[in-house]
Order: structure tokens, then sequence, then C-alpha cells
């Protein structure tokens, strides 16, 4: 059983649609309880850093989530500002992040080579996967294109938790993976069959 994390961010009933269309059982969980067999877990997120944490602290589900995520090591991928949610915190914003996964969001709007470009990255982008990589273990070929939607980035603090790169400016951590925390900068949802892919490799992890 796969949850859709639901703390009021992100379009959930988008990655339900794919889900469905893959023939894979997932639903919402909008209530600590509801998060209650889940095998997986999807930890998307739109907007402003401080805005998504804040709403997820308020929400009641962080401890719930934290028991599954890092004491029953129950699979989660985060999306988009879920993913900068894994990290300790962002310079978009003053609260802490969950720290899953040990790095920092910046502002591309901050890095020398991305500063003159236009914000938010927007549109398509080709995705850089590592070797070894357990999201793109199946399924991909030598470019897959991913959607972005984005001005800030991850700055993973230990390269072996980079999954996958993408270039704006510089090449900056697009997808990381730390054992059985994942996160994806870009929007699988909105990614066609590459997207549907990827959600479909993190189920059958």
């Amino acid at each position: 059983m796969i949850c859709v994390v639901d703390y009021g961010v992100g379009n959930i009933q988008a990655f339900l649609n794919v889900f469905k269309r893959l023939g894979v059982d997932a639903r919402r969980a909008d209530k600590p309880n509801a998060l209650g067999g889940a095998t997986r877990l999807v930890l998307p997120g739109v907007g402003h850093f401080d805005h998504a944490m804040q709403r997820l602290n308020d929400s009641g589900i962080r401890p719930r989530l934290e028991e599954m995520v890092l004491g029953a090591s129950v699979p989660v991928v985060g999306v988009c500002v879920g993913m900068q949610m894994l990290s300790g915190g962002s310079e978009e914003g003053e609260l802490s992040g969950l720290n899953w996964v040990p790095g920092r969001v910046r502002a591309f709007s901050n890095n020398d080579l991305s500063a003159s470009l236009p914000m938010p990255h927007m549109g398509w982008n080709e995705l850089n996967p590592n070797s070894g990589s357990k999201l793109f273990s199946q399924g991909f070929d030598d470019a897959p294109q991913f959607y972005f939607l984005h001005s800030y980035y991850f700055e993973a603090q230990d390269r072996q938790d980079v999954a996958a790169t993408a270039h704006y400016g510089l090449d900056f951590d697009a997808v990381v993976s730390r054992g059985h925390i994942h996160g994806v900068q870009c929007h699988p949802e909105k990614s066609h069959h590459w997207g549907e892919q990827l959600l479909k490799n993190f189920v059958e992890l």
C-alpha cells in the first residue's frame, strides 16, 4: 500500500492518478492513523519551504511519519519541496528541515553560475542518473527527460547520496537516495512515461 502524505501542500490527486494507471494500490493519508499499513510513502510539496514545513509540523502527521521512516525503515520519496524538506534547512526560509538526508537547499540566484538565468528553472530537462541508482534500475534510456519547476536546489553533504544530477547553469543534485530515503526535485507525476517508470521503480524497491 502506497500512502501519499496530504498535509495541505502538493497535488495529491496527480500521484494517485499515476499509481492507478500503474495498477498500484495507493491512498491519500491526511491523518497519522491513515498512514497505518503503508509499505511506501510519498511526500509531495510545492511552494515556499517554511510554509510546507509549518504545514507538516501543524498537521500532526510528522511524529508518525518519522516513526515509520526512521524507526520502521518504510521507504519514502520526497518530491519537489518534499525533497527539499529532507534536508537540514533551506536558504529560502528559517525553519529546520527533517534532516533525513544531510544537506542544505541553495538558491540558484545565489550561485554565480546560475544567477543570471531565468527563475524559476521551469520546463523539461535531462537527468543524469548515477550508476547503481535504484530509482533508475530499469526502464530508462540514456537521456530521461523530467519536468522541473523550482528556484532552489538540494546540495547533498555526502556525494554518495546523489542518485542523479541535472544542469541549470551548474550541475545540481536532482535526485538523492540515502538507504530507503529518496528525494526527487523534478515532478514525476508530470513527466509522462519517465516519471511513471521512476515511481514504478520506487514501488518495486
